[in-house]
């Protein structure tokens, strides 16, 4: 393998600078439109005759001026982009036309060029104070540059140094892995012994793993920076392998747990890495740099200590869930979990009710799928505190409507957990004499869950609910695990059969005949049964031909605003007075 020498992150960041330049290309391409203009000054100087230019004769020599300065143009375009070399170029160009321009104007007497010679003489000048004053420019432009890709306090590149180098290897289709690295404790160190010890520690750290990066070592390509605080960004590219990859990061895990010694106190420090591969994990960077972090984190959390890890998709699942996990700690402190209602209708269209779905929004604004946070929040136990909110602000719908339809059901979903829940029908009795509503008007939606824990245990709750004046839907019917001889002993009021199987509708009759006998079930054991996810004129059909109830899906109405359900009771209201 070919190696560099030394000063490997100095060289890394030359080669990607001057990767940015101007072509080699482009200077041959200006030394040949320079020769053609050269050329073409020459010739149209000293040509006779004229060309017809739109409707005018003109001599030939009058181009002579444009040939002229499309030559100078190429001039000060080679001292612009390549600097000192066009620079010297042009001088060498400029000087060796003075020889045949001072032969052409004081030897054979041609005044003609003599605004040639001048004109040179003058190119020369504006040359000459471009590359000067450019130089200065430059000076400026490098000390600003140092600044942009230097960490100021251990001279490490920075992170956007490190974006600069990993966007130069995807450019070059070159696979590498980016390491996070956060050393432990270090908080500890500032907060006993000061910030200038701190510094001092990280500096020293930085000074280690640079000579590491620098030297021979490794069978890698290391690249070694800041990112902030006690934060490093390794980035390691050509390796044979992902074994490769862990023995460099475990060079540098050897090299940081070295005794260090910085004002006479003994210290021993350790880190945790996490490392995400280009383009195996991701071909973007900020999302290699999101998973190498992700990796990170997950190590943290762990406490262990030193530790390696890769990441994997499953961590940034965790990530995921913790960061909805927060946002919906925030959503319930803040009050901000709202409610859409999908309305439900029977068979000829006529409005039924609605049920109420949590909505939740993130902080720009943009929704936050209840495929998301619904099973987080049922997992970490903040469902019940979700289910009672959307509850809250539904009677307050309810209330809202009583004036203009007091026979609108309202299906609210329970969580089978929270059902159970001691505390349950207290907490569901206050929220209710609290508002204007009369119970019977309120469907709690529980699935067939509920019957496989305790039996016994869920009828005692559901008659408590009943006993209340509430009604029992269940819901995603023929998903769960409840038998016939539970069903017929359950008293609830309606079934729900959920949108996979009305989707199988469409694609043969046995689908079709499942959910003719799911309505039958129902119907023998005197419930009313809805489908949920109807999503086409076709499925009504069918539904209705099978002897269906009632219908809920996008076909006739998606989830609203409390607002537009309002205006659609409104509205219902007017249609029912204007057909009576």
């Amino acid at each position: 393998m070919v190696r560099r020498t030394n000063n490997n992150i100095d060289k890394t960041l030359d080669k990607i600078s001057r990767s940015k330049e101007t072509p080699k290309s482009a200077f041959i391409l200006l030394m040949l439109l320079y020769g053609i203009s050269m050329f073409l000054t020459m010739r149209t100087a000293s040509a006779q005759g004229t060309v017809n230019f739109a409707g005018t004769e003109v001599n030939y020599s009058a181009f002579t001026g444009v040939f002229s300065a499309l030559g100078n143009i190429c001039i000060i375009t080679l001292v612009i982009q390549f600097r000192r070399v066009g620079y010297i170029v042009s001088l060498i160009l400029l000087v060796l036309q003075f020889p045949m321009m001072f032969i052409s104007v004081f030897v054979r007497g041609n005044m003609g060029a003599i605004s040639g010679f001048f004109s040179n003489i003058l190119i020369l000048g504006a040359v000459s104070i471009i590359y000067f004053s450019y130089r200065k420019i430059l000076r400026y432009q490098y000390s600003v540059r140092e600044q942009a890709i230097t960490d100021r306090l251990t001279g490490l590149p920075n992170r956007f140094a490190s974006c600069e180098l990993m966007q130069d290897l995807i450019r070059r289709n070159e696979r590498f892995a980016i390491v996070s690295i956060d050393l432990n404790d270090f908080k500890s160190i500032n907060d006993t012994m000061g910030h200038d010890i701190g510094d001092k520690v990280l500096i020293e750290v930085a000074r280690r793993w640079k000579e590491l990066a620098n030297s021979l070592t490794t069978d890698t390509i290391d690249f070694i920076a800041r990112n902030t605080g006690d934060e490093y960004l390794l980035v390691i590219s050509e390796f044979a392998s992902e074994e490769d990859v862990e023995k460099t990061i475990d060079a540098y895990k050897t090299e940081l747990e070295k005794k260090l010694t910085i004002d006479d106190f003994d210290l021993y420090l350790t880190a945790c890495f996490g490392y995400s591969m280009c383009p195996d994990d991701s071909a973007v960077i900020d999302s290699v740099l999101l998973y190498a972090d992700a990796a990170l984190h997950e190590v943290k959390k762990t406490g262990n200590g030193s530790r390696v890890l890769k990441f994997t998709q499953d961590i940034l699942n965790t990530e995921r869930s913790l960061e909805i996990e927060r946002k919906i700690r925030a959503a319930l402190e803040e009050d901000t979990i709202f409610f859409h209602l999908q309305p439900q209708y029977d068979m000829n269209h006529r409005l039924r009710g609605f049920e109420a779905l949590a909505r939740m929004k993130d902080n720009d604004g943009s929704y936050i799928s209840p495929v998301d946070f619904i099973p987080v929040a049922e997992k970490t136990g903040l469902v019940d505190r979700i289910d009672m909110c959307v509850f809250r602000k539904a009677m307050d719908f309810l209330d809202s409507i009583s004036d203009y339809d007091s026979g609108v059901m309202l299906s609210v979903n329970v969580s089978v957990k929270h059902l159970m829940k001691n505390n349950f029908i207290e907490e569901v009795k206050n929220i209710i004499d609290t508002h204007n509503v009369a119970p019977e008007r309120i469907e709690i939606e529980i699935t067939e869950s509920i019957m496989i824990d305790s039996a016994e245990k869920a009828l005692e709750r559901i008659d408590e609910v009943k006993s209340l004046g509430m009604k029992i839907a269940i819901d995603d019917f023929g998903t769960g695990y409840s038998s016939l001889s539970y069903l017929n002993s359950f008293p609830s009021d309606l079934l729900k059969i959920d949108k996979a199987f009305i989707d199988m509708m469409d694609q043969n009759d046995s689908s079709k005949k499942y959910v003719s006998m799911i309505i039958s079930i129902g119907h023998v054991l005197d419930l009313k049964v809805i489908s949920e996810g109807v999503e086409s004129p076709e499925q009504i059909v069918v539904l209705k031909k099978i002897g269906c109830d009632y219908i809920q899906g996008f076909v006739w109405g998606k989830p609203m605003p409390p607002e537009e359900a309002e205006q659609l009771v409104v509205e219902n209201k007017k249609e029912e007075a204007t057909a009576y």
